[in-house]
């Protein structure tokens, strides 16, 4: 589970691991942002989110509290990226819960960015310079894409088991397809095939894989809404074969936001964006905000952490 810091010019976070796209970076931003001589502060009420202390957040481990509250006390320092002797100590706080919907990464991206578009607008927009960027790099570099979206979503299942007990494939299925989808499984139980065979076998015959640009586009725009145009189906994998079939028959699960999301935002709004530790327990990462209050009185030999 990972955290989102942001504040209203920019996402800064601490960097155990920098949150950066596994395509890289497509585009140079036009042009720099400058954190030293902002005027305008964080607009979302940054007085409560200063006083939730971390001992109110929930399924932190008292290490993880620790580390979050030395954050906070001491500041992380940023240095303009081109030009280091310009700087400005940050102290961080919690910004709120988000849900675990699966649009945590928006949510919480709209809460840290106190910006009044709504998680679904900013999934579209995440999409949109994802699209933009990727009709402007070389063949090769979409090679690179492919390749990281294929190993994320549609992973070799001949390899890997090193690493993963569980491997996951994830399917595109039309949400006006899903009555000939389980008419055509019925079939293949009534004649003697086994419930989920039967429905690995069709969605894999008559879905779309996410395994490339253009299917990760239609991934990442599903919110879990009545209003998407398709559902996703998730195949699950031990070294031994099909385990589960998640059917999504409801329509609710959304696409979660991923490293190249991550990277699509920051270009989208100028903006540095880190992951944090993670936290509250297993399956896909959640993302909650963390503010960042421009701090005055912390002395730069001090800080918790250099971005």
């Amino acid at each position: 589970m990972g955290k989102l810091l942001c504040d209203s010019t920019t996402a800064v976070a601490e960097t155990f691991q920098a949150a950066s796209s596994p395509t890289g970076h497509w585009r140079e931003p036009k042009s720099a942002v400058d954190l030293v001589d902002q005027s305008s502060a964080v607009t979302i009420t940054t007085a409560a989110a200063a006083a939730a202390a971390w001992d109110e957040v929930i399924g932190l481990e008292d290490q993880q509290r620790r580390h979050l509250q030395r954050l906070h006390t001491k500041g992380v320092l940023w240095k303009h990226p081109e030009d280091q002797s310009r700087s400005v100590v940050f102290k961080l706080s919690h910004g709120g819960e988000v849900s675990s919907d699966g649009n945590c990464l928006f949510t919480a991206s709209q809460k840290a960015m106190a910006r009044e578009v709504d998680a679904r607008e900013l999934r579209r927009r995440t999409v949109r310079r994802f699209l933009e960027d990727l009709g402007s790099v070389s063949q090769a570099e979409k090679e690179v894409i492919n390749d990281a979206i294929r190993h994320m979503y549609s992973p070799d299942l001949k390899s890997g088991w090193g690493i993963h007990v569980v491997q996951e494939v994830k399917m595109l299925a039309k949400k006006e397809d899903r009555v000939g989808l389980d008419s055509a499984i019925d079939e293949l139980v009534q004649l003697g095939m086994q419930r989920e065979m039967a429905a690995e076998s069709i969605y894999k015959e008559r879905c779309i894989p996410v395994n490339g640009g253009p299917s990760w586009a239609k991934y990442m725009l599903i919110s879990g809404s009545s209003d998407d145009e398709y559902d996703i189906i998730t195949l699950q994998y031990t070294e031994d074969g099909l385990l589960s079939v998640d059917e999504n028959r409801e329509g609710h699960a959304a696409a979660f936001g991923d490293d190249i999301a991550i990277e699509c935002l920051a270009t989208e709004f100028k903006r540095e964006i880190f992951v944090v530790l993670g936290w509250c327990g297993a399956g896909a990462d959640h993302y909650e905000p963390l503010i960042a209050h421009p701090s005055s009185i912390v002395s730069h030999e001090k800080v918790a952490l250099v971005l």
